[in-house]
């Protein structure tokens, strides 16, 4: 097997192709975002029940749990069959990091709490409180960090095992970790700006969300910027070591 330092993204949506034509695809995307000189990087898209084999598992430092329309909380097989997956990958200590529907299902199968989110849809840029924390302390952030948003569901409660990192206005738990080796993130650190307007022009045809927050996610985008370097930092430190550990 080659030397290099193993990673694999286990996809859980299907590339549009907006991010087809303009990325390459969402695969792309999130080597933008995670991947650094000599590694290697494979994916897995689970959502079509394409998943590692047993004695592969052994062979990736870590993996990151990509974002979805379907449900965390649904009991679709591929579904079931990934909250099995990263079950085990929990009792190996591998590093798994999840986004969105990534960090959901984390909590689900951690033995978490998920659920519809209590105050609706968060679409758009939004503030994030950051908790004080011990992985968080070596780094100079402000108390607040804007991501961009984009999900209908949530994380309710944790496992006595997790810390809840960070929330905001209308998520309580933005973020989280359990161990050393699990984190969540409720927004989209990967997406930049045209990746979510794209998307919300998606759910406005399709009438999936609500007008008012429509015009909100487009007032937010027109305001804020999302602090992308910022929790690029805190994904790479995370996934590989570094400051944060």
């Amino acid at each position: 097997m080659d030397k290099g330092r193993r990673f694999a993204v286990l996809m859980c949506a299907k590339d549009s192709d907006f991010v087809k034509k303009r990325y390459g695809g969402y695969f792309q995307v999130f080597l933008g975002l995670l991947k650094e000189e000599g590694e290697i990087w494979d994916m897995y898209r689970v959502s079509l029940g394409e998943f590692p084999e047993e004695e592969e598992l052994e062979d990736y430092e870590g993996f990151v749990i990509t974002g979805s329309c379907n449900d965390a909380h649904g009991n679709d097989p591929w579904v079931c069959n990934l909250v099995s997956l990263l079950r085990k990958l929990d009792s190996m200590h591998k590093k798994l990091l999840g986004f969105c529907f990534g960090h959901q299902i984390l909590s689900r199968a951690i033995g978490g709490k998920i659920g519809r989110a209590v105050n609706g849809w968060d679409v758009g840029v939004t503030a994030v409180n950051l908790s004080p924390s011990k992985l968080l302390s070596t780094l100079q952030f402000p108390s607040s960090l804007n991501i961009i948003e984009c999900h209908q569901d949530e994380v309710l409660e944790l496992p006595e095992c997790a810390e809840v990192m960070a929330g905001s206005e209308k998520t309580e738990i933005e973020m989280f970790m359990c161990g050393d080796h699990i984190m969540g993130i409720q927004g989209h650190p990967e997406y930049s700006k045209d990746i979510l307007l794209h998307l919300i022009d998606r759910l406005q045809r399709c009438q999936i969300v609500p007008s008012n927050h429509i015009e909100g996610a487009k007032a937010s985008m027109d305001a804020y910027e999302p602090d992308q370097e910022a929790w690029k930092r805190i994904c790479l430190a995370f996934l590989k070591g570094g400051p944060l550990l």
